[in-house]
Parts: structure tokens; sequence; C-alpha cells
């Protein structure tokens, strides 16, 4: 057995310690689909996805998993990847060279960062295939490799974390990320040692101004996660398995942290959330308490045409368009709209819908997290439509049509004063942001298909949840009254199927000539029974 190194061979203690936790949900099959790509030309991968979304723990995994200097012929029994044909083939038959990025940043007393790299990997490096390698005082680690390469055929899995932190840690400094980029296109670029590179970062690595030293690789990022979509976070049947166990609500935990969307898997849970909440039995803000609010706060300020209104409309709960091409995948040349939408993509502060092209806050905890950041200041607006959400659903709740009315004056005036437009969309808007606080106990769909129509706005109680279904129309420059005729007329609540107990119809209009109460409502309760 080879002598386990920090970089060369590390082991698989890491990963032992993964998967004795109380949990852990077992991601091995994402050994099978890399294994597909060993040795081809597209044995360059690189993975991109926000913090604390199991990207280091995969590594880890791989580490262990093709890493010659142990055996993990144990670690891996009755997991997923036992019953791959190739889980024989490949296990622990390579020499693994694993490099953590962030800790050499960290590590380094001035800007040689790659200098520091390659001291400290050649060192392990020598003493393992010393005899192969001429004494060459100044001998960079890529030809030490092709040495050794040439004498014995050796291959070696590279497998690097943190690709990216000298792109987002040292923004300002762009000889050092030139020379970076360099010398990863230096050591891995058509290199015949290379069996398989595998890096995994925040941002994506296609384009750096015109510097694309490292366009070998195939990217997998939140705005395409291709057959890595499984092993991004966590899945439906993964958390409700964990909510089963740990008897923790399953339609809750998807209020909270649900909401990440690809294309096969349409619920993506943020794993690190989910963990938090089984094992401290208890919802909460759990991966955005890693990082403070300014984070986003930042992005949020941008001066961009267009930025705060879109903001605007996803809390209140309706996607945008986004075009996630322009963004030059840093964090510090952002020039539009756009850029920054997708930079908060790719940071998990928004999720993405590939088909659509569209761009949505996915869940409870990150719109929270939206909430925090405006409450310091530059959004007085919105956050008093939000501070007022609580009683507006409160008076709806109680039928009570003229204070439902007076609150959405008052919030169609905040909005609107932000969106700059007035018409059935601002009113939309408007409205869904008034309910803000209907989140923890209903998911709000607009336009739901209902019996011969679309629905403006369906509010469907959590499974959890004792408030009534409401089902909302809106009018503009008619009547409430109309707009519940056609909530019966065409027979919206239909949208409700399988649905048992109270509901409210709710219709709204919008008078736009008024300059005393533009809005009126009415508000009827029936029982839906199955």
């Amino acid at each position: 057995m080879k002598i386990l190194g920090v970089y060369l061979n590390p082991g698989n203690d890491d990963f032992t310690e993964s998967v004795q936790s109380e949990i852990y949900v077992d991601k091995t099959g994402l050994i099978a689909c890399v294994n597909k790509y060993l040795g081809t030309k597209q044995k360059y991968i690189c993975v991109s996805r926000p913090r604390r979304f199991g990207k280091s723990m995969a590594l880890r995994m791989l580490a262990a998993y093709y890493g010659s200097g142990c055996d993990s012929r144990d670690l891996f029994a009755g997991r997923k990847i036992e019953n791959a044909p190739s889980f024989e083939e490949h296990l622990n038959q390579y020499d693994v060279i694993l490099l953590n990025m962030q800790q050499f940043l960290i590590g380094v007393k001035d800007h040689d960062v790659t200098g520091y790299l390659e001291r400290e990997v050649l060192e392990e490096i020598l003493e393992e295939y010393g005899s192969f390698i001429k004494k060459k005082p100044d001998i960079g680690l890529a030809d030490a490799l092709r040495k050794i390469y040439a004498k014995t055929n050796k291959r070696f899995i590279f497998l690097i974390d943190e690709w990216d932190c000298v792109m987002r840690e040292r923004q300002e400094s762009e000889e050092l990320q030139k020379q970076y980029l360099d010398f990863l296109r230096n050591l891995l670029k058509d290199q015949p040692y290379v069996a398989l590179a595998y890096m995994t970062g925040i941002l994506p690595v296609k384009k750096y101004g015109q510097h694309s030293a490292l366009n070998m690789f195939w990217e997998y990022s939140m705005t395409d996660q291709g057959f890595f979509e499984e092993y991004t976070g966590f899945t439906d049947t993964e958390v409700r398995e964990l909510c089963e166990r740990y008897n923790m609500d399953f339609a809750e935990a998807g209020n909270w942290y649900d909401g990440y969307r690809f294309t096969e898997f349409q619920h993506v849970y943020n794993p690190k959330s989910v963990v938090e909440a089984m094992l401290r039995h208890r919802f909460f803000n759990y991966w955005t308490t890693t990082e403070t609010y300014d984070a986003l706060k930042v992005y949020m300020d941008m001066d961009y045409d267009g930025l705060r209104q879109d903001i605007v409309r996803m809390l209140g709960g309706n996607p945008v368009r986004v075009n996630t091409l322009s963004f030059r995948n840093d964090m510090r040349n952002l020039a539009s709209k756009d850029d920054v939408l997708t930079l908060l993509i790719h940071l998990g502060y928004l999720a993405y819908d590939q088909e659509r092209e569209e761009a949505y806050i996915p869940n409870r905890e990150i719109v929270r997290e939206f909430e925090n950041a405006m409450s310091v200041g530059g959004w007085p607006e919105v956050m008093r439509v939000l501070k007022a959400s609580e009683q507006l659903l409160e008076d709806t709740l109680r039928c009570d049509g003229e204070r439902v009315a007076e609150g959405l004056d008052r919030a169609h005036t905040e909005v609107a004063s932000i969106l700059t437009y007035n018409d059935e969309n601002s009113l939309a808007c408007s409205i869904s942001l008034a309910y803000y606080s209907a989140r923890k106990d209903y998911k709000i769909i607009r336009e739901l298909p209902a019996g011969k129509g679309f629905a403006d706005v369906v509010f469907l109680p959590l499974p959890f949840s004792k408030k009534p279904a409401l089902v909302v129309e809106l009018k503009y420059d008619k009547s409430a009254d109309t707009a519940l005729r056609q909530i019966r007329d065409r027979q919206y609540i239909r949208a409700l199927e399988g649905y048992a107990g109270e509901v409210l119809l709710v219709g709204v209009n919008y008078d736009r000539d008024s300059t005393d109460k533009p809005h009126s409502c009415a508000i009827e309760k029936l029982v839906c029974t199955i």
C-alpha cells in the first residue's frame, strides 16, 4: 500500500466521516456518471454550485473511490455505485492529486499562489516517483508529471476544489488571475498524464475577458447541470425519506428549502438546510446564516435599469426573463441587470428555469434573506408593503372587502413607484407582494388552469395550515362583482380538485380613473367538497 499524502492519494478518512455521520444521503451514483468520461475527450469536468451544496464532499468521495493509496471496497459496500458495471474496474486504481485552492490562497505569504502549490505538491510527487526524474532544482509540476508518464505510463486524476476562489477573492488582481489560469492550462490541457480533471467552484469557467485558458472543460452550472442534476442537492425522494425518519413535515420542508429546478429533476432542495432542519428538528434559515445578508444586498442595490423592478416582481412570486449568456463568469465585470441576476443564480439566491429562461426566488428561506437585505435601507416602499401583508391576510380571511381594498390601495401605490408602469401586470405584482406573509401557510400559484380559463392567483393552503383556500380574480376598470362572477361562471373552483374545505372567492378591481379609492374588493365564502 502506498504512503498517503496531503495532496497525492489523500486516502478515504474524510469520506468515511461523511458516511458515518448521522445523516448521509447516498450520492455515489455520481461515480458511475464520471467513470464514463475517464480517458475520453470529455474528461475535463467543471461543476459549479452555490456554497454548502456538497461540492467538497463529492470530491472526497471521488478521491476515496479512485485513489490507489487506500482500500475503499468496504466503504462503498451497499452503496448505489456497487451495482454499477464500472465499479470494480476503477476502484482504487489511480493516483489522485487533490487540490483545495482555498487552502493554497490562505497559506501563501505573497502573491505566488501557483509557485506555492507547485512546491507543496512536487514534494510528495518526488517522494513517490523521484527515481524516475533527474534531479532538477527548477523542475515544474507539469514537467515532472510528463516525465513520470513517459517512464511509467502512469495517468493521474486531478480533483480541484474551490477552483474559482482566486477569481472571487482576488478580483482586483487581473495579473494573478491570468497567471493562475495559465498555470492550470499548462498543468491540464492536452497533457497525456491526465485521466480525469474534475473541478468544483461557485462560478463557471467559460469567460474571463479574452483569456479563455480553460476552454477544454465541459461545464455543468446552476443554469444547466446536465447529468449532475440528481447530485446538485437533495431530491424529493431523499427529503421525503428524511422527513419520515425525523418526523418532520414534508410539505413544509419543500416550502422552506425546495425550488431549484432542472430539466429532469424539478424539485431540488438545499442539502445544507435540510440536514440542519432534520438534526435540529426545526425549520429555519440555515444556509443563509453561513454568510451575512450584505453579500446579497451589494448586488440588489446595483443601479442597473430594471433590476429593482425584477426583484420586486420575484418577491411577489413572479418569475422574470433573464439572459444568462452575457455573463462573463466573474463577480467584478457586471454590465447589466442580466449579469447581476445570472450571478445570483450561480450564488444560489435565485433559481433558474432553463426551458423558460426565467429566474425566480426558490423558497421561503431565500425570500427571508431578500427581506433581511432590504430591511437595512434602500427599499422603504417594499418594506412597508411586506410589513402590512400580515394584516391584509387577516382582513381577507375575515371577508372584510373594504379593509382589503384599502390595503391594496396602499400596496399598489408603494409598488407602482418602483415598477414605473400602471397596468394589469402592475396590479398583479402589487397584489402578490401585498400577500407576502401568506407564503408561510400557502402555495401561491399564478395563472392556474381552472375550469374554463385560468385563475389569476390561487392560494393553496399547505398541509400543515388550517387556513382556507383563496381564489383571486383581478379586473381592470370593471368591478369587483364582475371579478367574482367570472370565478363562478368559469368554474375556477375546479383548480382546487382534491381539496376539501373552506374556500374564499376574492374579486378585486382597479379603477385607474379613481383618485380616491381605486381598488374595490368583494369576498364570498363557500365550502368545497372532494
